[in-house]
């Protein structure tokens, strides 16, 4: 037996090993690192858990179903990486900055291309419903100079707490959506309205483990920014509400503290005049710093 065990055949105690050393004619090496890797830590969760074969069943039925809730416009599968927090782990590894530059954070799924490009200050909000905000800042580089020309991609969730691209028939096109370009100075501004905090998709078996887990679906209220300028990297970020009251809990973990920012109430008749809006305000004022490329 023990002859038998040292030729490589598989027991309990040196299950990984044994299904490693298959691997060692893979012609990638990078894939078989990475699925040595998985392996190696698969089998200690199954050697601490030693769940039954009907628990191991119910997780590949649960794998099984996550495939089928996949489709041309929802991906499942990322929606379990985004509520295991491997998205934010992903992303914070491949994102890492020089100090001073501001933090990442996830896309999310409702970004979309060929959103208006438009000048400054113009209202993002097409139906006009909602709390009206002003949205302004300044982009800079890690020395704290302006950057000039840096292309804004700004999106957002409306009053209600959905995107434009939940909504078609309601919600006008890119509503609550906008391209601008920071002038000289570095500093971009524009008008949208106070977003709300919202779920993501949960009547599927990721939201079916949520609940299961105790676990709330909600995102807290947040803009979204793609920013990118000629001889830079390319942040993708949000900016939080940091009074909503999922703020310590996002179902996906993408808060971050340095990506707080104050949505201030402004009722002084000559500030809502200058900013072009009917009545009181709110005004949320957020910097963001690029690093270099």
């Amino acid at each position: 037996m023990n002859a038998h065990n040292e030729s490589g055949f598989f027991t309990e105690e040196n299950s990984a090993e044994v299904v490693i050393a298959r691997n060692a004619g893979a012609e990638d090496a990078r894939l078989r690192q990475v699925i040595d890797v998985l392996i190696r830590h698969l089998h200690e969760a199954v050697k601490e858990i030693e769940p039954t074969q009907e628990e191991w069943f119910k997780a590949i039925m649960f794998l099984t179903d996550t495939g089928h809730m996949c489709n041309e416009w929802r991906q499942e599968f990322i929606l379990l990486s985004d509520v295991l927090g491997v998205s934010m782990l992903v992303d914070a590894i491949n994102n890492r900055k020089p100090s001073g530059a501001s933090e990442s954070t996830v896309l999310g799924p409702f970004h979309v291309e060929g959103a208006p490009e438009l000048p400054l200050g113009s209202n993002i909000c097409l139906d006009q419903k909602g709390e009206p905000m002003l949205v302004r800042g300044r982009i800079l580089d890690t020395d704290g100079k302006p950057i000039a020309g840096a292309k804004i991609d700004v999106w957002q969730a409306n009053d209600e707490g959905f995107y434009d691209v939940q909504q078609k028939g309601i919600q006008p096109d890119f509503n609550l959506r906008g391209v601008f370009r920071s002038n000289e100075e570095g500093e971009y501004w524009f008008r949208g309205v106070k977003p709300k905090f919202y779920p993501i998709p949960d009547d599927g078996p990721v939201g079916k483990l949520l609940a299961s887990l105790g676990r709330h679906p909600y995102r807290p209220a947040h803009l979204h920014y793609i920013i990118a300028a000629d001889s830079y990297e390319t942040l993708t970020t949000h900016i939080f509400d940091p009074d909503d009251p999922y703020i310590a809990s996002d179902a996906v973990f993408g808060v971050k503290q340095s990506l707080m920012a104050e949505f201030k109430p402004v009722d002084d008749t000559a500030r809502i005049d200058k900013a072009g809006f009917d009545g009181p305000y709110l005004e949320v004022e957020h910097d963001f710093v690029l690093a270099r490329s």
